[in-house]
This record gives structure tokens, sequence and C-alpha cells, in this order.
């Protein structure tokens, strides 16, 4: 299905699907960082062979859902800036996240992206829409309830923070975008 989708552009942003090619700067730019992969739900990349597993599992998803994993590039100069998507449960249900390197912070480029995906909800058949975050990450909440998503519920002890603890399950935050 990928071979039919286009980018999607924004004001300042283009979404894409994540090649062979883009295995590298994925790792250089925020898969490897311990900082920018703190309240992650995938552990931090250790090695470029961690960045190529991901664009494997990529086309997988690619294959079976209408939509997968994103790379979020600077539109006009074509820099990798993180990435974002969405992941199916169903063909009705599928979450969201988004990851920016550290030099993409605090310039608005998150909210401008999952705005761009929660639009993509108008073109398929998806009914919910929800992000998981740790509670320790106030800058992700917000930008989840700039875009429009609402708290659904504190899990206590539900998810596994890999690069946090490996083995002590974390609260987190479920946001919800109901259609």
């Amino acid at each position: 299905m990928r071979e039919e989708w286009q980018p999607v552009e924004t004001a300042r942003l283009r979404l894409r699907a994540p090649t062979l090619g883009d295995a590298t700067a994925i790792y250089a730019r925020y898969s490897s960082d311990p900082l920018v992969t703190k309240y992650l739900g995938w552990p931090r990349h250790t090695a470029v062979d961690d960045a190529y597993a991901f664009v494997a599992f990529s086309d997988e998803q690619w294959r079976v859902w209408p939509v997968g994993p994103l790379l979020i590039e600077d539109l006009r100069t074509g820099a990798l800036l993180g990435g974002t998507g969405l992941s199916f449960e169903s063909a009705e249900i599928a979450e969201t996240g988004y990851v920016l390197a550290r030099d993409a912070w605090g310039r608005g480029y998150a909210t401008e992206a999952l705005r761009a995906v929660v639009a993509l909800q108008a073109f398929l058949p998806i009914r919910s829409l929800y992000a998981v975050c740790h509670p320790s990450n106030p800058a992700s909440m917000r930008v989840l309830e700039k875009c429009g998503f609402v708290l659904e519920a504190h899990l206590p002890r539900h998810a596994i923070f890999p690069n946090l603890s490996v083995f002590e399950p974390q609260d987190c935050l479920r946001f919800n975008r109901t259609i």
C-alpha cells in the first residue's frame, strides 16, 4: 500500500514512509540518543543495524496496513527531524506517537506532525486513535492535548519503558481521540 501513498506536507514538514536509505540518518539523528529515547516504548538503538531492523519492521507494517511509520522531514531543507505514524490494532483502532531529534525540540514540530497524522483519520476507517505517555513527560502531554487528545486513563504499572527500566513496569497515561 505504500506505493499508492503520497507524503503528507504541512506548512514546514513532510511526513513520508521510511526507506532503507534512511537507516543511517535515523540512527544518527534520534534513535541512538539516550535523552531522545528516554520515554519511548522501544529500546534505544545501539547500532545502525537496529535502525535497519526498524525500517524492515516499517516495511511490514506498510504491507499490512494503509499507513505505518512515518519520518518527519523539514520541508525546506529535507533534513530528518524525527518520526511519527500509525500503529494499527485493528482497522478501526490505531496508536500514534512521535519522536524528534533533540535539536528539533521546542519548535512546534511535534504538534504540527501529530496534527497531520490526526488529519489522516478522515481518509481511514479509524474510529479511535490513542497514544500512551509516561507521566514524567509533560511536554508530550501538552502536544497530545493541543492535538485534541483527552486523558482517558492513568494505567498503573502498565508498560515497560525499556530506556528507563528494563524489568520494571511503569505507570502510563492513555490519551484518546475518538471520532
